[in-house]
C-alpha cells in the first residue's frame, strides 16, 4: 500500500509520521496516534461522533483524507483540557447528566465547544442549530442543551463556577440529582469502547455476507483468499462443530456462519482474519460462493400458508412461537355489548440505530481461556452458548462486557462473537471485528413488524365487555428473542384495563427478512399502539372523553390481570389525574384536532417541529436574548 509522510500539529504537539495514503483523518488519529476519543459512528459525515477541530473549525474527520490535514493544527477531545481536568463544557455535561451511553458525547462536546467559540452568547435555538450535525440516540437532547446553556452562562460570568459542582444530597439520594460516576471518562473521550481497544499482534476480521435472502450454498472456494499475503486464516461453517453449531435466546436455530443455506440478506457466510483491515477486505472479495437461489417468503401471513417456502425444517407453517391467552367467555362478552368496534393496525420494522456499531475482540489467554470482549447485553447467556458450541467447560470461556455505546436490546444476540472466538482459537492471536454502519443495519436484529386485528365490545357507558386480539409478527430468518417478545406482547396486549372476557393470540413467524429481536418495550409497543388507538376510537364512537373511558376500565386494587393475577396495588388513577392536570386537557370527545384545541400553545406545551433555519447570522432574538 502506498505511504504518505504527514507533518501536522495535534493537541499542541508536533507530529511527523508516515501513514497509509488511503487513510482518513479519523483513521490516522485513531490508529496511528491512538487518539480514540473521535469515534466512527457512520463513516458518512452524518452522526458527528468523529468531530475534531482543524485549524479552529469543526470538521467531520471521517470525511477528510489524511493528506488534506498536512500542515494543519488538529484539536481532538483529548486536547480540550489537561489530563485529569475538565473544561467548563465537559463539567456542564457531567452536571446535567448529558451523557448516557457516551458514544456520541466526545463529538457532541466538540460541537458544543465550537458553538460557544463561534458565539459565546448563543441562545437555545442557535445552540440547537449548531449541534444539528451531531446525533444522540440515548438522551433526547434536552440534557445536552441544558449543559451547553449552563456552560455558556458560567463562562460568561452570569453564573458562578459552583454551578458546575454536584448538588448537595442531604440525608437521602432519593429526590436529588446525582452525577453519574462514569461521566468524566465519557465527556473527556477517555472511555474505551470495543473498537477503541488495541492489542499487540492483533488481527482484523472481515465477513463475507450473503447477497441472497434464501439460497442453498453449493460450494465455497476460499483458496484465492487463503493464498493472499497477510491472510492468516479463513473461516466457514466447516470450522464450527456441526453437532453443536446453533445459538439463540430461546431456540438455538442460528449457526455461527451459514451452514448449508442462507436465510436472509446479510447473513455471515465466511470470514477472513488478516494482518490489517485492507487485506482482510480484499481477501473477502476473493472468496467464491456458488449459490442455488430458493423461493423466499417475506410476508408472515403468507409464510403460514400451505405451500409457502420453508425457512426452518423444524417449524411447522414457519411458526416460531404462538402465545394464546384466554379469560372469561369472549362470545358472551360480545353478545352483551352495545357496540362492537373492529379494526386493523400495523407497525413497521425499526432499526435500533445505536451510535456504536457492533465491535469486539477475542483472544486466548495464558490459561487457554477463550476471552471475548464485546458490548453484549447478554454476556452470561452468550458465555454458556459459546461454551456449548465449542465443547469447552464453562470455566474455559470468558465474556467481558465492554462499554456499550447504545444497545436498546439490539446487542442481545450473539451474531458475531462466535466468529471472533473461533478465529482467535485458530490463529492463537487476538482478533478484532468492527462493523461498518452498513453491516450493522444489514446484519443486526430489528423491532418486530406486527399486524394486529382488534375487535372490542363496549357498553354505552364505556365499559369493555370483550376483546379479541390477534397479532402476527415477522420474526425474520432466526428466532432470536421472538418467543419472549410474543409473551410480553400477549401479557400486555389489552393494556392496563380490566377486561373480563378476552382472547389473545400473538404469533411470531419465520420469514426470509432480517431477523427480528429485542427492542425497547419488547412487544409492548406494538400491542399498546393498537390498544390505545382502539380506546381513542371507542371514546369517539361513544362520545366520551378519552380520559373518562380509561377511568371506566382501568385496573384497580383487586382487579385481575389478563393472566389472572390479582393486583394488590394500582396507580393508574393517579397517573391519569396527573396527566390530565399537567396537560391542561380540554375535556370532551377526541374530535377536536390540531390548532383548534385550547390546551395547545402553552408555556409547558412543546411546539411542533417546523422546517427552516432557527436563527440568522446578523440579528437574532432568542428567548429575549439578542445575539
Amino acid at each position: 500500500m502506498p505511504k504518505l509522510k504527514i507533518d501536522l500539529e495535534v493537541n499542541n504537539r508536533k507530529v511527523s509520521k508516515e501513514t497509509d495514503a488511503h487513510k482518513r483523518l479519523l483513521d490516522f488519529l485513531r490508529d496511528d496516534l491512538n487518539l480514540t476519543g473521535a469515534k466512527e459512528g457512520c463513516g458518512a459525515g452524518e452522526c458527528g461522533t468523529c468531530s475534531v477541530f482543524v485549524d479552529g473549525k469543526l470538521v467531520k474527520s471521517c470525511l477528510m483524507p489524511v493528506a488534506k490535514a498536512a500542515g494543519t493544527k488538529i484539536e481532538t477531545i483529548e486536547g480540550l483540557a489537561d489530563p485529569g481536568k475538565l473544561t467548563p463544557m465537559q463539567k456542564a455535561f457531567h452536571k446535567t447528566g448529558a451523557s448516557q451511553c457516551g458514544y456520541c458525547i466526545p463529538g457532541m462536546v466538540m460541537a458544543a465547544t465550537s458553538a460557544l467559540r463561534e458565539n459565546p452568547s448563543a441562545g437555545i435555538e442557535e445552540i440547537k442549530e449548531r449541534l444539528g450535525g451531531n446525533i444522540c440516540r440515548c438522551t433526547g437532547y434536552t440534557k445536552i442543551f441544558e449543559a451547553v446553556e449552563l456552560a455558556r452562562d458560567v463562562i460568561a460570568g452570569d453564573m458562578p463556577q459552583e454551578a458546575l459542582e454536584e448538588d448537595a444530597v442531604g440525608s437521602s439520594y432519593i429526590g436529588h440529582n446525582v452525577r453519574r460516576i462514569d461521566a468524566p471518562s465519557k465527556v473527556s473521550g477517555r472511555l474505551r469502547y470495543a473498537a477503541d481497544v488495541k492489542m499487540h499482534d492483533m488481527l482484523q476480521l472481515q465477513v463475507l455476507r450473503s447477497p441472497h435472502p434464501h439460497a442453498k450454498i453449493i460450494s465455497i472456494d476460499t483458496s484465492d483468499a487463503e493464498a493472499m499475503e497477510g491472510v492468516v486464516c479463513v473461516l466457514t461453517s466447516d470450522d464450527v462443530p456441526v453437532e453443536t453449531d446453533g445459538f439463540g435466546v430461546f431456540v438455538h436455530d442460528q449457526p455461527i456462519m451459514a451452514r448449508g443455506k442462507v436465510r436472509h440478506v446479510g447473513e455471515a457466510v465466511a470470514a477472513v482474519a488478516a494482518e490489517d483491515l485492507v487485506t482482510a477486505r480484499r481477501a473477502v472479495a476473493k472468496i467464491k460462493v456458488v449459490y442455488e437461489e430458493l423461493p423466499g417468503v417475506f410476508d408472515p401471513v403468507e409464510a403460514m400458508k400451505s405451500g409457502a417456502a420453508v425457512v426452518h425444517e423444524y417449524a411447522e407453517n414457519n411458526v416460531v412461537k404462538h402465545i394464546p391467552v384466554r379469560k372469561g367467555d369472549v362470545e358472551a362478552g360480545f353478545a352483551n355489548a352495545d357496540i362492537v368496534l373492529e379494526d386493523d393496525f400495523s407497525t413497521q420494522q425499526v432499526e435500533h440505530a445505536y451510535l456504536e456499531p457492533e465491535a469486539g475482540i477475542a483472544y486466548v489467554d495464558p490459561d487457554d481461556v477463550i476471552v471475548v470482549m464485546s458490548p453484549s447485553q447478554n454476556i452470561t447467556h452468550h458465555r454458556h452458548m459459546l461454551a456449548h458450541i465449542l465443547g469447552k467447560p464453562i470455566n474455559k470461556v470468558r465474556f467481558i462486557m465492554s462499554a456499550v455505546g447504545g444497545g436498546f436490546g439490539g446487542k442481545e444476540d450473539m451474531i458475531y462473537q462466535g466468529m471472533l472466538a473461533i478465529a482467535a482459537i485458530k490463529t492463537n492471536r487476538p482478533v478484532q471485528l468492527n462493523f461498518t454502519r452498513e453491516e450493522s443495519i444489514i446484519a443486526s436484529a430489528k423491532r418486530h413488524p406486527s399486524r394486529v386485528h382488534y375487535k372490542m365490545g363496549l357498553k354505552w357507558n364505556g365499559e369493555i365487555t370483550a376483546i379479541q386480539f390477534d397479532m402476527v409478527s415477522d420474526g425474520g430468518a432466526y428466532g432470536m428473542s421472538s418467543e419472549g417478545v410474543m409473551r410480553k406482547a400477549a401479557i400486555l396486549s389489552c393494556g392496563p384495563y380490566e377486561v373480563h372476557n378476552l382472547s389473545v393470540d400473538t404469533t411470531a413467524v419465520y420469514t426470509n427478512n432480517t431477523p427480528s429481536g429485542a427492542f425497547r418495550t419488547f412487544g409492548g409497543m406494538q400491542a399498546q399502539f393498537a390498544t390505545e388507538s382502539m380506546m381513542d376510537m371507542a371514546a369517539e364512537a361513544l362520545e366520551m372523553d378519552p380520559f373518562e373511558i380509561r377511568r371506566v376500565n382501568m385496573m384497580k386494587i383487586g382487579s385481575k390481570t389478563h393472566t389472572q393475577h390479582e393486583l394488590s396495588a394500582a396507580s393508574l388513577d393517579r397517573c391519569l389525574d396527573a396527566a390530565e392536570k399537567e396537560s391542561r386537557w380540554e375535556k370532551g370527545t377526541p374530535n377536536v384536532r390540531g390548532d383548534k384545541r385550547s390546551d395547545l400553545g402553552g408555556d409547558d406545551t412543546r411546539a411542533p417541529c417546523t422546517l427552516g433555519a432557527r436563527f440568522t447570522n446578523d440579528k437574532h432574538t432568542d428567548n429575549e436574548r439578542v445575539v
